[in-house]
Order: structure tokens, then C-alpha cells, then sequence
């Protein structure tokens, strides 16, 4: 495991770049997924085929699956913990909407899911998290495992050499809310006053 560092000039431009071509390409695939039938011939439902089967572990070891977030609407983002600023700067975004919650926030998942198996241990992950809020778990896996989440959420990353011999990992920055039975609702926006961020949780609990 390479030593943690600062993130450098090169690192933090490839993130921004990254992080714009990554919005498009979800945007693309989100749209595409959910089109309705007889556009494409995409699907029936009109649903987004966001979501499916994954075994991963927890920041403290536990064994996670798709199974393990029914019951709760939940939000996924997914992003590694060398990431210079997209990930802290969504998961710090995260943090201020739900501590605005309050108790509402015991209600829901939050998760952030590691695109990075070589480094991203159930420990690295929990270090990392205790910058933010308590309610936001980690998940981490194996480089399959990681593979078979990122297909099932249709989330894009590629790993990056970088010139000083360590690498970066360019990923899909959405943070995505699904309902309690594990439906996908839409990408939610934290880019907002917190109370208006929350506002599609809030219908979603309201249902509940």
C-alpha cells in the first residue's frame, strides 16, 4: 500500500476532469436506462436498471449485500479515499444534509462505496469516515466485487496511472437515492441548501 499524500496539482486536475466527464456519462446512461418501451426497446417498465446483487464488507468487516439496505430509503455515492476533492467535498456535503435530518437521518442508508480495492480496507475506510458524519457507512470488496457493484449500479471508474508512479481513480460522482425496496428514484443534488436536499428522502420516509 503506497504512503498517503497530499494530493497533487496534476491529481487534483485529473479529478476535475474526471468528475465532468463522468457526470456526462452517467447523465447518458441514466437517461438511456430509463426510457420507457418502444424507444429503443430499452425496457418495459420505464424503471431505471439501477441496482441489483452485490457482496461487499463494512467499514468494520461486516458482510454487506443488496439485501442489506431494504427496509430504508438509502444514498450511494462511490469514490475512493485518496480522491482529492470530488469525494470529500460530496461526503462533506453529505454530512451538513444529514445532520439538518436530525433524527430523520437514523431512518435512512447512507453509504459510500469504495471504486478502490487496492487500497480501500474495511480500516482505511473507516479512518477515513470519521471526518464525516456517523450515519454514512463504507463498503469495500474485492477487485470482483467492486466490478460486480459499479456493473450493478452502472457506475463508471477506471483506475489512472499518475507521472510520480502512484495512480488516481477517475469515477461516476452522482450520488444516487433509491427507495425502501431498493428501486432507484434519481440522482439527488447536494448542491443546494440542505433542507431542499433532503426534501426527496423526506417524500420518500413520508411514504414509508
Amino acid at each position: 500500500m503506497s504512503e498517503r499524500r497530499g494530493p497533487t496539482r496534476l491529481a487534483i486536475y485529473t479529478a476535475f476532469a474526471a468528475f465532468a466527464v463522468a457526470l456526462v456519462i452517467a447523465a447518458i446512461a441514466v437517461f438511456t436506462l430509463s426510457r420507457p418501451a418502444g424507444i429503443g426497446g430499452v425496457i418495459s417498465s420505464g424503471e431505471a436498471l439501477i441496482g441489483g446483487p452485490f457482496t461487499m464488507i463494512d467499514q468494520d468487516g461486516a458482510p454487506v449485500t443488496e439485501k442489506s439496505l431494504l427496509g430504508k430509503p438509502s444514498i450511494l455515492f462511490f469514490g475512493f479515499t485518496y480522491c482529492p476533492e470530488v469525494c470529500p467535498t460530496t461526503l462533506y456535503d453529505m454530512s451538513v444534509m444529514l445532520k439538518a435530518m436530525g433524527a430523520e437521518a437514523e431512518r435512512i442508508n447512507a453509504v459510500f462505496v469504495s471504486v478502490d480495492p487496492e487500497r480501500d480496507t474495511p480500516q482505511a475506510m473507516r479512518d477515513y469516515l470519521q471526518a464525516f458524519d456517523p450515519h454514512i457507512r463504507g463498503f469495500s470488496g474485492t477487485l470482483e466485487e467492486t466490478r460486480t457493484i459499479a456493473k450493478a449500479y452502472r457506475v463508471y471508474y477506471k483506475k489512472v496511472p499518475l507521472e510520480d508512479g502512484d495512480y488516481t481513480v477517475d469515477h461516476t460522482a452522482l450520488v444516487y437515492l433509491f427507495d425502501a425496496d431498493g428501486k432507484f428514484v434519481a440522482p439527488l443534488n447536494l448542491k443546494q441548501e440542505p433542507e431542499k436536499a433532503a426534501a426527496p428522502i423526506r417524500a420518500l420516509l413520508g411514504e414509508s
